[in-house]
């Protein structure tokens, strides 16, 4: 393709873009099928199947907590450790491949398991190989597509998402075994990725990093200065306050419909494959046109403003849906929010990345921001959900009210960056 930098300057031709573009695509879905189907529906029906219904809510967010802990330190990481490699398959292949991999042995254990303990850990392997390739994939963005076209790509890239989850209930409803529920989406996942291996110019480094990879460095990967890098720790709590509200909660929309509205483990697999319909449907129409748009009026701003906001009016639709129709709308609101988001958040992202040269350890980074919320809302969920117990609103329109309360902060903070309009 281009260099391992390319300058803004110099636009790909669309023949270049679209092979990329189709590539990135393919492996980004990839990476969301592994983790998302597990981690919205398959886990918590395989919890159910193995702890008694009254542990199964403090167990899933033990499993979920524990995963994300390893996706943080994974993808910063994978991601700084794929900038210093050598091997001459690219810097960024190997992690790709190789997580994605990693993935798939791991989800088969897990899928086949009757242990709490090893369900755990096969989930922490999971989400490390997941995001090693995710950091990897993420980079070549900066590594071979100009900022000034990079919101087409993210645009297009934003709809894998709300595939993923759509394909993800698909698999829930067509297969009724816990294995097949986590080792197709694995298999998925390295088909795709692999697709996007195959057809990356991911060119070798040339010149030996300077320095050992010292302790120093492995500490300085998890850590940015936002002093120095104002922007850039905007957009990390950015990020932080949107996923917050997306991922953190999503978890307990299955314990919600069985729950609230009495349902069955298949017709909690039917609503939920409604649902995330509806969002995926909402995220097709909302992400090309946010990123073609963000390009066109060279503005990344604004969007990710709206979305925030449309994302807070689903989670509170959500929070006071009277039957189960108001949580499909209210899933298929945030989705049109989320693609808008989507979209747009890697292109601005990139486009204030500290240092050039480590671009795939500040993604990294920036990932953190992704995962984080799926450490704090386990941990803060089962609080807030038993202390609704003893408030008018209940402890499920509780919890969903404070993704509300982040997602409207998300809109708020990304209007403190200055460097991109």
């Amino acid at each position: 393709m281009h260099s391992l930098q390319v300058r803004d300057t110099e636009p790909l031709s669309p023949r270049v873009l679209n092979t990329y573009a189709r590539g990135y695509f393919a492996a980004s879905l990839g990476c969301y099928l592994a983790v998302f189907t597990p981690a919205m529906v398959a886990m918590s029906f395989k919890v159910r199947h193995i702890v008694p219904q009254d542990q199964a809510t403090a167990t899933l967010s033990m499993i979920l907590a524990c995963g994300a802990i390893s996706a943080l330190i994974a993808s910063p990481l994978a991601g700084r450790l794929s900038d210093r490699t050598m091997s001459r398959f690219g810097r960024r292949r190997p992690w790709i491949l190789g997580g994605a991999l990693v993935a798939l042995v791991s989800l088969a254990v897990a899928g086949w398991t009757s242990s709490v303990l090893v369900l755990t850990t096969a989930w922490i392997t999971t989400q490390a190989g997941v995001n090693a390739a995710f950091a990897a994939a993420n980079a070549t963005l900066a590594d071979q597509v100009p900022g000034v076209q990079r919101g087409r790509v993210t645009g297009m890239v934003g709809m894998t998402s709300p595939l993923a989850m759509l394909g993800g209930a698909l698999i829930v409803n067509v297969f009724a075994s816990d294995i097949a529920r986590f080792v197709v989406p694995g298999l998925l996942a390295l088909g795709l990725t692999g697709f996007f291996v195959r057809q990356l110019n991911d060119r070798p480094r040339r010149e030996r990093p300077a320095g050992r990879f010292s302790v120093k460095d492995f500490l300085g990967t998890f850590v940015f200065n936002p002093r120095t890098n104002r922007d850039f720790g905007w957009m990390w709590l950015t990020r932080f306050c949107a996923m917050f509200g997306y991922y953190g909660i999503a978890a307990y929309v299955p314990y919600y419909l069985a729950d609230e509205f009495h349902l069955d483990e298949a017709s909690v697999a039917s609503t939920i494959l409604k649902a995330n319909l509806a969002a995926g449907v909402a995220m097709l129409v909302s992400s090309p046109l946010a990123g073609m748009l963000s390009d066109k009026f060279r503005r990344r701003r604004p969007f990710l403003l709206v979305a925030g906001l449309v994302m807070a009016s689903g989670l509170t639709l959500l929070a006071f849906a009277p039957s189960v129709t108001f949580v499909v709308a209210g899933q298929g609101v945030i989705g049109f929010g989320v693609g808008m988001y989507f979209a747009v958040d890697l292109a601005l992202a990139t486009q204030l990345l500290p240092n050039a040269a480590d671009a795939a350890k500040d993604l990294g980074m920036l990932n953190v921001a992704a995962v984080l919320p799926q450490v704090v809302a386990p941990a803060i969920g089962t609080t807030i959900l038993a202390a609704g117990d003893t408030t008018s609103l209940g402890g499920y329109t509780l919890w969903f009210l404070t993704g509300t309360v982040a997602c409207v902060a998300a809109a708020t903070v990304v209007w403190r960056i200055r460097a991109v309009k």
